[in-house]
């Protein structure tokens, strides 16, 4: 299902379409300029090449009306859809000039866009009757994360944090340094009570000896056992039990998702949802 724009999500959109649109257009598309009178317009369609699910439709709108406000655009399909060889997304109609300054930029966005939305589909599919969540990561295009997880939601998984700074992530790197799992837990139980903040916490664990020390200290909402062989996640879900939140990370494909959801855990967090996914092949061709 398309998400709602909200005014915030628009100004992020739009600030991405400024950026690059300066970085492609620069000073000017002087191949147009030299090539179509100013004020011709053009017709063109977005045209499917590939299976999956569409994404970034919306992004496409807010690009040719930024370019030339007299757009119209005529939508055909919604953000989201299954796609199919052959499926037109959307015609529009504007300034020549801006529709081919528009065209590879739309292009890119929607192509990466769909590609994540098809992946993030194919896994959320793969335990869709099962009782776990699928759960993107951080592991995201620097400065385009807001689109990638955004495909993310399109294709049918879920977002899991947005930053550093939207919840606790205890994670091995945090836990060495600290010296162990309880000083680390303590450091964050500490830095809420002199910031007086309160954030949700994930406690990352390589091990049994380590799950074991984390429910010993406690004060932590959710468990992540990494790279946990299947039947050491099958009994590290049985000890954790209803106490705290359960969450499998590393290395899991398309091929083993299915095995760790039947471990019980509550959440699988993926990192090729967007580190992996592979853009859909469409195009935007002129009417003639």
């Amino acid at each position: 299902m398309a998400a709602k724009i909200d005014e915030s999500l628009r100004q992020r959109i739009l600030q991405f379409i400024t950026e690059a649109l300066a970085e492609d257009v620069g000073p000017g598309d002087f191949t147009s300029e030299a090539t179509i009178p100013a004020d011709k317009r053009d017709t063109a369609r977005l045209l499917v090449k590939d299976v999956g699910i569409l994404a970034g439709v919306e992004i496409a709108r807010l690009i040719f009306e930024t370019l030339d406000p007299t757009t119209e655009f005529d939508q055909r399909m919604q953000d989201g859809d299954p796609i199919h060889l052959g499926d037109e997304a959307f015609y529009v109609t504007c300034n020549s000039r801006a529709l081919l300054q528009a065209e590879r930029l739309v292009l890119n966005t929607m192509q990466r866009m769909s590609g994540v939305a098809t992946l993030a589909n194919r896994y959320a599919f793969e335990v869709e009757d099962l009782p776990v969540k699928v759960l993107d990561t951080r592991k995201t295009t620097p400065n385009l994360r807001f689109i990638e997880k955004w495909a993310v939601r399109l294709g049918g998984a879920e977002n899991y944090r947005d930053g550093l700074y939207d919840r606790i992530m205890i994670k091995d790197n945090h836990v060495d340094a600290a010296g162990s799992i309880t000083k680390a837990i303590e450091g964050v139980q500490e830095f809420f009570r002199e910031n007086g903040m309160k954030l949700p916490i994930t406690v990352e664990v390589r091990n049994l000896v380590e799950l074991m020390e984390v429910l010993d200290v406690g004060q932590v909402d959710r468990i992540m056992l990494d790279n946990f062989e299947v039947p050491l996640l099958q009994e590290a879900v049985a000890h954790i039990g209803d106490r705290f939140e359960t969450e499998a990370s590393g290395g899991i494909t398309i091929d083993s998702i299915r095995e760790v959801a039947e471990t019980g855990v509550d959440y699988i967090s993926v990192g090729a949802l967007t580190h992996s996914a592979t853009s859909l092949d469409l195009s935007l061709k002129v009417i003639k």
